[in-house]
C-alpha cells in the first residue's frame, strides 16, 4: 500500500458565512495541499467536520474533491460510524470510482468491548470494495482497539491494510509494529507523534497540520522516512508550538483559524463548533509569523 505512504492530509472543509460548503476555497486548497507534496488526501474526517455534513453534501464533496484532483494523489474517504449496518450499506452504494481508500473511525458513544470492535471491522472488511485503514481515536470515541485486536483484524483481512493510530499510547503502538503483517501501515493520528512512530517503523501521518503547511511537513515526513532524523527534528521543532495552539480550542477550530490566516478560506465552523478564542488567534498568528510559505493567497 506505498500508496498510503507519506502525508495523508486530513482536508478540512471550508464553508462560506451561511455555512454552505465554500467549494472555490476547497478546490484552492486542494491545489495548494498537493502542489506542496502531500502524497494522499483524506476528505470527511473528523478535521473536515463530517459529521456535521448531510448526505447529499458528502456525495457532492466526494464527486467535486475527486474531480479537483484529477488522479493526481489518492484520495481516502472517511465512512464510519457507530452503526455497522449502516456503514455495511454506505459501502455497498458508494461509488468508488471516485475513492482509492476509506478511513473507518471506531464505534463511538455506543463502547464496544475489544469482540465487538473486532467484528464491527470483520463486517466492513467482508464488504469493501477498496482497502480500508482503520482508525483509533479514544479521546474522541470513548474506546480503544487494542494492540491485539488491531493485530487479529491485520493478520485476518487483506482489505484491512493499515490503522491510523491517535491513541497516543506509543507502548501499544510498538506493539502493533512489532506484529503487524509486512505490508500493514501504522500510520501516525498525531502530528506530533509522527516522528517517534515513523522511527519505531510506522509508514507515515495523516496530518492535521499539512492543510496549512504542507510542503514543510511532508518534507518533514520525508526526512523521517530515509531515517534522516536530525533534518526532520529541525522542521517537527519549528512548528510544535503551533501544533500546541491548533488544538488548544479543539480541532478543526485550530486549523480553521490558521487557514484563515494564511487566507487560504473563512474561519468558519459548523455549530456545534466555534471558532477559537482571540486570545488563542492572536497566539497562533504570533507564531506563524516567522515561517516562510508560500500559499494561494
Amino acid at each position: 500500500m506505498k500508496k498510503f505512504t507519506g502525508t495523508g492530509v486530513a482536508i478540512i472543509t471550508p464553508f462560506k458565512n451561511d455555512t454552505s460548503i465554500d467549494f472555490g476555497a476547497m478546490e484552492k486548497i486542494i491545489n495548494y495541499v498537493i502542489d506542496g507534496g502531500v502524497d494522499y488526501i483524506v476528505l470527511m474526517g473528523t478535521t473536515g467536520e463530517s459529521s456535521t455534513l448531510t448526505k447529499d453534501e458528502k456525495k457532492a464533496l466526494i464527486s467535486y474533491t475527486h474531480e479537483v484532483i484529477n488522479k493526481r494523489v489518492p484520495l481516502v474517504v472517511g465512512i464510519g460510524g457507530n452503526n455497522t449496518q449502516e456503514i455495511i450499506t454506505k459501502l455497498k452504494t458508494a461509488n468508488f470510482k471516485k475513492i482509492d481508500g476509506v478511513l473507518s473511525v471506531a464505534p463511538y458513544y455506543n463502547k464496544p468491548t475489544q469482540r465487538g470492535l473486532y467484528e464491527h471491522f470483520k463486517a466492513i472488511a467482508t464488504c469493501t470494495p477498496v482497502p480500508v485503514i482503520i482508525y483509533n481515536i479514544p479521546g474522541r470515541t470513548g474506546c480503544n482497539i487494542s494492540a491485539e485486536t488491531c493485530l487479529q483484524l491485520a493478520h485476518e483481512f487483506d482489505t484491512i491494510v493499515g490503522v491510523k493510530e491517535a491513541s497516543g499510547n506509543i507502548e501499544q503502538i510498538m506493539k502493533i509494529i512489532k506484529g503487524k503483517p509486512e505490508n500493514f501501515m501504522v500510520i501516525s493520528g498525531d502530528d506530533l507523534m509522527t516522528l517517534p512512530i515513523i522511527a519505531a517503523g510506522g509508514s507515515g501521518v495523516i496530518s492535521v497540520i499539512a492543510n496549512a503547511y504542507p510542503s514543510e511537513w511532508s518534507r518533514m515526513v520525508k526526512y523521517c522516512l530515509n531515517s534522516n532524523f536530525i533534518e526532520a527534528r529541525q522542521i517537527l521543532f519549528r512548528f510544535t508550538e503551533i501544533i500546541e495552539l491548533l488544538f488548544t480550542d479543539g480541532n478543526p477550530a485550530g486549523i480553521k483559524a490558521a487557514m484563515s490566516i494564511l487566507n487560504l478560506c473563512q474561519n468558519i465552523l459548523r455549530l456545534p463548533l466555534v471558532p477559537v478564542s482571540q486570545q488563542v488567534h492572536a497566539r497562533l498568528s504570533k507564531a506563524m509569523e516567522p515561517m516562510t510559505v508560500t500559499h494561494a493567497g
